[in-house]
């Protein structure tokens, strides 16, 4: 999710040596791999809390929805905070937010109640959201504009290695080494100590970069571009679907990854433990981090909305193996989604915006909020997995590649639209 915003104004005066932005850069992208790493913590947080408070799966799905309904909330706030603070003081209050929401898991665990979990959370992605909207667009500006492209993959490449780490982290931390017996008889204080880990973390980070020399950005004020000065975003049919297909890609993939560890737990699937499963959830994210690099280079030769069709393809196929099959089968099937997920969010996010013009940073800021699928998709696949099964209840996502598939074959023909209108 380190994505959003990329396509936010460049910094005037960027014209500088890159070599002095090193520092700067190397700062930043240890932000991008700590909120990949607590953004993924959740799906093992699920499990755990779901056997702690006896859940079904749409109460456990709340987790995710409280999460990620903060981008919905909070997005548009968080924008005008940096744009009245600037970048590094946003970054500050964004590692203090969510360090705010880590510590309320401590009297999460004291008062045991599942609410104030889900409070903690909502507080925590709040502070993330803070810092992607900051960071996001100030890694941009740190160098050359043609540049922009290579630091942002670098930086969602650490993003990738964080949600890599985070569940196999998580799976030791939250349930530990024991059998699966003393796993099952744990209580939520097992939640306690990571999140006061991670706090601290973010405090520390947070003193750093208040005292860091880092080069002030201004961004640069859009121009009126004639050709749409007078046209309304929801004229550009690409963005409009684009939207649509942001809201499903995010919350198709938080959807998956938040059923693996539960998923791997059926006796006909796997019958994994979940500090087993969890291990193996790494994996899933891990094929995103993989497919970012091989993707990086295909997309120099294939057309974007091509790739996007051919890589949603696989996933469905993947989706029905996994859906149809049990044992080793259906838990590879799920796992090597992750590989065909890497280059679906910049593809969908870029192809959007393409051709708006001045209208860029409203349409970016669109598929900002369209990430709340995130909190809405595992919600409805919780409620099929609770009504039917939770092997069947992966045609949820499934729906939502298929409209991604659209996408991908119609969005030439949508931009195509747009530029008529603008001619």
């Amino acid at each position: 999710m380190s994505e959003i915003n990329m396509n936010q104004s460049f910094a005037a005066g960027t014209q500088n040596n890159e070599k002095n932005y090193f520092f700067p850069l190397a700062a930043m992208t240890t932000l991008f791999f700590l909120w990949g790493f607590i953004t993924v913590f959740n799906d093992v947080l699920i499990p755990r809390l779901k056997s702690v408070f006896d859940l079904n799966y749409t109460e456990a799905m709340l987790i995710q929805f409280c999460f990620f309904i903060a981008y919905f909330v909070v997005s548009l706030p968080a924008g005008n905070l940096v744009k009245r603070l600037g970048y590094q003081k946003g970054i500050i209050i964004g590692l203090i937010v969510a360090a705010a929401g880590c510590l309320l898991f401590y009297p999460a665990v004291i008062v045991h109640q599942y609410w104030v979990f889900l409070t903690a959370l909502f507080v925590m992605a709040s502070g993330i959201v803070i810092l992607q909207v900051s960071a996001n667009p100030y890694v941009a500006a740190l160098g050359a504009p043609k540049t922009a492209s290579s630091r942002l993959n670098l930086a969602q490449a650490l993003n990738s290695l964080g949600t890599t780490l985070g569940p196999i982290a998580g799976g030791m931390l939250l349930f530990g080494a024991g059998s699966a017996a003393v796993v099952e008889a744990a209580n939520a204080d097992s939640v306690k100590v990571p999140y006061l880990v991670i706090a601290g973390c973010l405090l520390a980070i947070a003193v750093v970069f208040a005292f860091l020399k880092l080069p002030t950005i201004e961004a640069h004020i859009e121009t009126e571009d004639c050709k749409v000065k007078d046209k309304n975003l929801k004229e550009a049919p690409h963005l409009i679907m684009g939207v649509v297909a942001i809201f499903c890609y995010v919350g198709a993939e938080v959807s998956i990854g938040s059923f693996i560890v539960n998923y791997f737990a059926e006796e006909h699937i796997g019958g994994l433990d979940a500090p087993t499963a969890a291990k193996l959830l790494g994996y899933y994210w891990g094929g995103a981090m993989v497919g970012r690099f091989i993707g990086s280079q295909a997309l120099k030769f294939v057309a974007p909305s091509k790739a996007l069709v051919f890589n949603s393809i696989f996933v469905m196929l993947l989706l029905a193996m996994t859906m149809f099959t049990e044992g080793n089968i259906a838990m590879v099937s799920v796992l090597a989604i992750g590989l065909f997920n890497s280059i679906m969010f910049p593809t969908i996010f870029t192809t959007a915006i393409e051709g708006l013009g001045s209208l860029t940073s409203k349409g970016s800021g669109w598929l900002c909020l369209a990430i709340v699928g995130g909190a809405i998709i595992p919600l409805l696949q919780g409620v099929v997995a609770d009504t039917m099964h939770i092997q069947i209840s992966f045609i949820v996502p499934l729906v939502c590649y298929i409209f991604i598939a659209w996408y991908g074959l119609n969005v030439e023909k949508l931009s195509k639209q747009w530029h008529d209108k603008i001619a």
